[in-house]
């Protein structure tokens, strides 16, 4: 008799081992993951390591010891079970978030741009081997280096095409579709550009790519870091990039802010520039980037996120410390990750005709968007009397709105899609130490973030882009409107409100 006691007391032993080796494991591994993300306080993380290790430490001597009998024992099994798929859970996300972090800061030292060589659709050339002996558009002062990298790829394999330069843009697509050249070679990048010339919005409809290559440009975009950033004010540029091949290809900048971060007042101030605002161009590129020359602001990312940031810089007369690329595509993703936002829309500015969301209609007061919805509604201006001014109000409702989801309690719900979502969505010249500092910062010191808004404005007018070699809408800039926004972003760089500039 006394045999067959000994034996349940035994196999609870080893199972009270077995259960206690496990929450040790998920233990060890919740608090790697988050001694390498490096974000909590050293307070604040040593009061977590204590709390875990006194729980595990407790859970061990109750499954090993204490507990005898098959009702407590088993009780005391489940708990520990929960206690270590939590601590996995933890870890997990922990780890998703820092992997996030380590994409966000690690900016690519190349950049990708793909060119190609367009047909009409009705043409006989349905592969590379057909445009031997066409003859093709290729414009002169513009992308030349993508034009003569496609040329030279195709004479590798024995094709050779007769080339015919325009100056401009709107020449060439004139001369292609008068049947003046049978190709035309355009960068992927400038794909919006023609459709926005309403004489060829539907030049996607009725051109095909018979050829198409890619090939990388240096990444000069660096930080021009703080020396504490938790302490000191800084600028950063938030670049909302246009792209169709991808996130680390240079495209248009349809989203641009600049974002006054004073630590010590807990102020930030988002500043708001229209794309098509008409502006100086301040080249980092030599591919066809005209130094000086007059464009919208728009054009300039396609030469990079630094050509654009030395053009506001030049613009504002501010010196931005660094740069937050976000693929504005892949926003559809994160929304719909976070399960859709909510935006404010004023009594006036109700829509049903969105061009790019068809079927979106939203009414004053709250709507809420799902990820395409989101997205149509950022991009929409033609809807508006007030065109790209309310596309920039929209912008920055739609960034608000995520912001806002993204820091409330359900984000936890759908942790781990929200992350996979946003890891080819962003990337900053910040470093992985900074984000983290400002982290410990928020949790340490939570300030009261006060968020002020400002936008540049102008008038609507018809100039010459460098960028199209023709004349396009822009919107030419207000000076007044220029020298009040730089003087809010310098007000709020040196500890005051941007509300008090006049």
């Amino acid at each position: 008799m006394r045999k067959n006691k000994k034996k349940p007391n035994r196999v609870g032993k080893v199972f009270g081992v077995i259960f206690s080796i496990l929450l040790v494991a998920a233990t060890m591994y919740l608090l790697f993951n988050l001694v390498k993300l490096n974000v909590l306080p050293t307070k604040l993380l040593f009061l977590v390591t204590v709390v875990f290790v006194l729980l595990d430490l407790i859970f061990i001597l109750l499954l090993c010891f204490a507990t005898r009998g098959a009702v407590s024992k088993t009780i005391c099994i489940i708990f520990t079970i929960a206690i270590a798929l939590g601590s996995c859970m933890g870890g997990y996300y922990i780890s998703k978030t820092g992997s996030l972090l380590s994409n966000m800061t690690t900016v690519s030292s190349n950049s990708k741009t793909t060119v190609s060589v367009v047909v009409k659709k009705s043409s006989d050339m349905k592969k590379k081997n057909d445009l031997a002996g066409h003859s093709v558009g290729v414009l002169q002062n513009i992308g030349t280096v993508g034009s003569k990298k496609v040329l030279k790829d195709l004479s590798k394999s024995g094709i050779e095409m007769n080339q015919t330069p325009y100056e401009s843009m709107t020449d060439m697509l004139a001369a292609f579709y008068n049947g003046e050249v049978d190709s035309i070679i355009i960068n992927e990048s400038s794909r919006d550009q023609i459709t926005d010339i309403e004489e060829y919005a539907e030049f996607d409809n009725n051109t095909r790519v018979v050829y198409q290559t890619s090939y990388e440009v240096e990444n000069t975009d660096k930080a021009n870091a703080v020396s504490n950033i938790t302490t000191t004010p800084f600028n950063v540029l938030i670049s909302g990039s246009d792209t169709r091949g991808g996130f680390d290809e240079n495209g248009r900048s349809d989203v641009i802010m600049v974002a006054t971060v004073n630590p010590k007042t807990g102020t930030i101030l988002l500043t708001s520039i229209p794309r098509d605002f008409y502006v100086e161009t301040a080249c980092d590129a030599a591919d066809g980037c005209q130094q000086g020359a007059l464009d919208k602001i728009t054009h300039t990312g396609i030469h990079g996120t630094n050509t654009t940031k030395r053009t506001v810089e030049k613009l504002l007369g501010i010196e931005i410390n660094y740069t937050f690329k976000v693929g504005f595509d892949t926003v559809t993703d994160i929304v719909d990750a976070i399960g859709g936002i909510d935006v404010n829309v004023e009594p006036g500015y109700e829509c049903s005709n969105f061009l790019h969301a068809p079927g979106l209609s939203v009414h004053a007061g709250v709507n809420h968007l799902n990820g395409e919805q989101a997205l149509g509604y950022a991009r929409e201006r033609y809807a508006y009397s007030e065109g790209d001014r309310q596309r920039t109000k929209n912008q920055q409702q739609v960034l608000m709105g995520i912001v806002n989801k993204v820091t409330s309690p359900a984000i936890v719900t759908n942790y781990a899609s929200i992350m996979d979502s946003m890891a080819n969505t962003f990337s900053t010249t910040m470093s992985n130490d900074e984000i983290t500092s400002l982290i410990k910062y928020q949790l340490n010191k939570n300030p009261k973030w006060k968020i002020e808004q400002s936008m540049v404005d102008g008038t609507g007018d018809t100039q010459m882009c460098a960028e199209l070699g023709n004349a396009a809408y822009v919107m030419v800039p207000d000076e007044s409107t220029v020298t009040k926004a730089s003087n809010k972003i310098n007000a709020v760089m040196q500890g005051k409100s941007a509300d008090d500039v006049e």
